[in-house]
């Protein structure tokens, strides 16, 4: 599975107070499945739930939301285009531990399709496609979210189509 590193990988670099501090956030996988639809071949794709701990997370949450819904618009698109995913498919509960600081987790179902082709030699080989781009919701460069009062709020690099 792919997309848990990818997704950490990300908000790692976005978020200012993860970049000083990765090990704030904690990333599990929780009921995953695997399916295969016996078509030719064993290819098949793995569904599962993302659960994202912030840990002593003293930043706003937009911190977290603007480029995790960036990363959903490269990595798992329907969830945002599909009306009734969209209103439930990214979850979160928050336990405030004092005035600056929250314990934030966030859940997200994602899936992953894997394909496997059997090779000239007779090995299989396994390889992760990224998912199909209908269009690339931001032009290829360096984003930033800040706040009403300017302080940047999380930054990344936006993919090249």
């Amino acid at each position: 599975m792919n997309k848990p590193d990818s997704l950490r990988e990300h908000l790692t670099r976005a978020i200012p107070e993860l970049r000083k501090n990765p090990d704030r956030l904690l990333v599990f996988i929780d009921n995953g499945t695997m399916r295969s639809t016996a078509a030719p071949g064993l290819s098949f794709e793995y569904s599962y739930t993302l659960n994202l701990i912030f840990t002593d997370f003293a930043a706003h949450p937009d911190s977290i939301a603007v480029p995790l819904f960036a990363w959903l618009l490269d990595n798992q698109r329907e969830l945002m285009e599909n009306p009734a995913r969209a209103k439930e498919s990214v979850q979160f509960e928050a336990d405030i531990l004092d005035n600056k600081k929250v314990d934030l987790s966030i859940t997200l179902p994602l899936t992953e399709r894997v394909i496997v082709k059997q090779q000239a030699d007779g090995t299989l080989q396994a390889t992760h496609p990224p998912e199909p781009q209908i269009d690339q919701p931001f032009e290829a460069r360096r984003w930033q979210t800040t706040d009403a009062a300017g302080n940047v709020l999380a930054e990344w690099d936006s993919p090249a189509p």
